[in-house]
């Protein structure tokens, strides 16, 4: 597997796994990606500030997508119930949107993502990756207590939903 920058001729492909996720999350009855976002507007706004990331399996075949930047989070200023591990002033890793194609799934794609996200920050010497992820998706939960994460707290996004917010510090 391979991590790459998205092009804008990956937005189809993007938008397919996206629509995946949502009707999976849809499935599981969790009330997150369901209301229109993320749309192809958001993605190609990713795409153009350089932080949209499509990962490839051994075929070349885009397998999954995420938002990765280092720009601050502006939701992430007020955590509540909590405190980030590292202080928010200092520089930050932000993973947003991880989605995988329904083919996909299961394969350990996730993990790699985080790896890869991981080393970036090493080689930036940014030692924090913050992520948050709707109450009910106990999936994605799972997967970042796995990863070493810790839960800091509740953060609300710009239109209000509540997201649990885990930090991992990168050493």
């Amino acid at each position: 597997m391979k991590i790459r920058r998205s092009a804008f001729k990956d937005v189809p492909k993007i938008m397919e796994i996206i629509d995946d996720a949502k009707a999976l999350l849809k499935s599981m009855n969790i009330d997150q990606w369901q209301n229109g976002y993320p749309n192809k507007e958001q993605v190609e706004n990713d795409i153009s500030n350089k932080e949209s990331y499509v990962i490839l399996n051994e075929n070349d075949t885009i397998v999954a997508t995420t938002m990765f930047t280092t720009r601050k989070e502006p939701t992430y200023k007020k955590v509540i119930d909590g405190n980030w591990i590292q202080d928010e002033s200092e520089p930050y890793g932000i993973i947003h949107r991880l989605a995988m194609s329904k083919d996909h799934r299961g394969k350990g794609i996730s993990k790699f993502v985080f790896e890869q996200l991981h080393e970036q920050l090493k080689e930036k010497n940014i030692r924090s990756l913050k992520i948050d992820t709707h109450e009910d998706n106990k999936t994605m939960q799972a997967l970042i207590k796995k990863m070493g994460y810790e839960y800091c707290g509740i953060i609300y996004t710009s239109y209000g939903a509540k997201r649990l917010a885990f930090e991992k510090v990168i050493s």
